[in-house]
């Protein structure tokens, strides 16, 4: 579940090449768990799904869990051992299961080239000159950026212009940037968007990339972020701080060209930064409108561009560094001759953030319910279909990606280099954070209402009992913020699968232990096996997985966009894709 930091671990690279008898050995003790030795299509009860599902259980969530994240693994950060480690345990289980390798050269990793880039702090530089003074702003107190991933330097000056969200939405008839001249000049923008705004709107207005690119297209030449009150109580800046500081990543195509499309990586602009509250406050004082001002009017969704009568100078000195990291990616084939040429790709991330700032002493983001748990549920959907006596009609295709953490760099990286026939891609189901604190009684659907994806859901919860909760936290705009999103982008129908807020236990608040967890274990060293979580319910929402995943697999028709969705509309099916 990726945000806008990441975190960095600096190993030998002599240690790319990996044994594989660590990970066998782990198989061995998990086949202790759940053999598969004897072939389950031949008992009765597996005929039916209920009776294939109920094979999903606890200890094998737990003990998946359990090794992707154990500090063995520092964090599991693309290009990293542990990520390598974490690849290949997931290579080697897809094998054992007998899924048919679907990465390059017909294994099943692909691998995904990515650039890192690690700000030169003390060479960085953001000064202010107002009024015939100059101001050096401090890099951890008064801003935050990170490095470039095309130029080890680079240099920018202009004068900063005010234009509210920085967001241009003709069908909604808002502007920020009307009557603002940003050629050459450096914007200052908040984060968000206006809470007026239809929701999905308001999720895609929100990106980085969306805010990025209509800087560029109005002639900018650098940005400066700012987050609202409502940001910083979400994310506050002593959080923010160890994201930034280990570096940024991006994926590399063949031509040379740079992508990270979450973080907004725009290649004409010329400096990126966050600017804190105090630095913003100080900035904002030689205008007419204060920045708590600023805050008022935002809150109404009111347009406030206007010049700041402050010139800033950026220079971002970066040290860059190329990256291998590789996605896992295997097959079940279908079993109607006519769809199993199409693939419903069931996708989960196998990165975190890894080794970083310590807090309480420990420095490693193990990353277990973000997103050791995805993989985890992955891996036992996909030993559950391959135990089916009768497989479903579409191939099913199994993905864990690298790289989300870092900006959805792998799922992106797939969107665009995909190792079956892009045509034959029918809609993605994703699975990221198993958020159990309590007995499940519904789950959450992000992006569901998008697409025909809505209805297969609803049947899916409602033959496992369980109910289909709506977006607990939609100020998060998740549907952006996951891998599903990197297929949106392309044309194809996805959904983020998460359990609900709705306890079994009246005695724990579902949405108080979520939010609780955002605040507390969200991209921490916190974030490990010794957190409580309920690994029953985590076992019936991978079975709730697995039946929505055979639902789609099933369905004669292919998933379609909603009529007149927001998101159908604008990607909708690429042309040649």
């Amino acid at each position: 579940m990726t945000r806008s930091g990441q975190l960095s671990l600096r190993l030998s690279r002599d240690d790319r090449t990996l044994s594989f008898a660590p990970i066998l050995a782990i198989l061995c003790l998990l086949c202790l768990l759940d053999p598969l030795g004897s072939p389950a299509r031949a008992d009765p009860a597996d005929a039916g799904l209920e009776a294939a599902a109920e094979h999903i259980r606890p200890d094998s969530i737990r003990a998946h869990m359990g090794f992707l994240a154990d500090d063995l693994l520092e964090g599991r950060r693309p290009g990293t051992r542990g990520q390598q480690l974490a690849a290949k345990y997931v290579a080697a289980w897809f094998g054992a299961i007998g899924l048919k390798p679907a990465g390059n050269e017909g294994t099943y990793l692909q691998n995904v080239p990515l650039r890192h880039s690690m700000l030169v702090k003390e060479k960085s530089t953001i000064t202010l000159r107002y009024d015939g003074t100059a101001e050096d702003l401090v890099y951890g107190r008064d801003f935050l950026m990170q490095g470039d991933f095309a130029n080890e330097e680079m240099n920018v000056s202009g004068g900063l212009v005010f234009v509210g969200f920085g967001i241009t939405a003709p069908e909604l008839k808002h502007n920020d940037y009307a009557d603002i001249d940003a050629r050459g000049k450096i914007v200052v923008l908040l984060s968000g968007a206006p809470a007026s705004f239809p929701h999905n709107q308001r999720a895609f207005y929100s990106s980085d990339q969306q805010k990025m690119l209509n800087a560029v297209a109005h002639g900018a030449v650098g940005v400066l972020n700012v987050f609202t009150p409502q940001d910083s109580d979400r994310y506050p800046w002593e959080w923010l701080m160890p994201q930034f500081e280990m570096g940024g990543m991006c994926w590399v195509a063949q031509d040379g060209a740079l992508h990270n499309d979450f973080f907004g990586y725009v290649s004409q602009l010329r400096g990126d930064a966050f600017l804190s509250r105090p630095a913003a406050e100080r900035v904002f004082r030689h205008t007419t409108h204060s920045l708590v001002e600023v805050f008022a009017a935002a809150k109404t969704g009111k347009g406030q561009g206007f010049d700041l009568r402050v010139d800033a100078s950026i220079r971002t000195v970066s040290k860059i560094q190329p990256v291998d990291s590789p996605n896992v990616a295997a097959v079940l084939r279908g079993s109607d001759p006519s769809l199993r040429d199409e693939y419903v790709v069931i996708t989960a991330h196998s990165d975190h953030l890894g080794v970083g700032k310590p807090v309480n002493g420990d420095a490693i983001y193990n990353g277990a319910v973000d997103d050791a748990s995805g993989v985890a549920a992955m891996i036992e959907i996909a030993r559950t279909f391959a135990r089916l006596p009768d497989l479903p009609r579409r191939s099913l295709l199994f993905l864990v990606v690298t790289g989300e953490e870092m900006g959805l760099l792998g799922s992106d990286y797939f969107a665009h280099h995909p190792t079956v026939p892009w045509d034959g891609i029918v809609a993605n189901i994703n699975i990221d954070a198993l958020l159990v604190f309590h007995p499940l009684l519904d789950t959450v659907a992000i992006g569901a209402e998008h697409s025909s994806l809505g209805g297969a859901v609803g049947r899916a919860m409602s033959a496992m009992g369980l109910k289909v909760g709506p977006d607990p936290t939609p100020e998060e705009v998740m549907f952006i913020r996951n891998d599903a999103y990197s297929f949106v982008r392309q044309g194809v129908p996805a959904v983020l699968l998460l359990p609900g807020m709705n306890s079994g236990d009246p005695k724990r608040d579902g949405l108080a232990m979520l939010k609780d967890w955002l605040k507390s274990r969200y991209h921490t060293p916190k974030d490990d096996m010794g957190q409580p979580l309920d690994f029953e319910a985590g076992a019936k929402f991978t079975q709730a997985c697995f039946r929505f995943a055979y639902e789609v697999a099933t369905e004669k028709q292919r998933p379609t966009w909603t009529v007149g969705d927001f998101f159908g509309d604008k990607f909708g099916r690429k042309a040649g894709r």
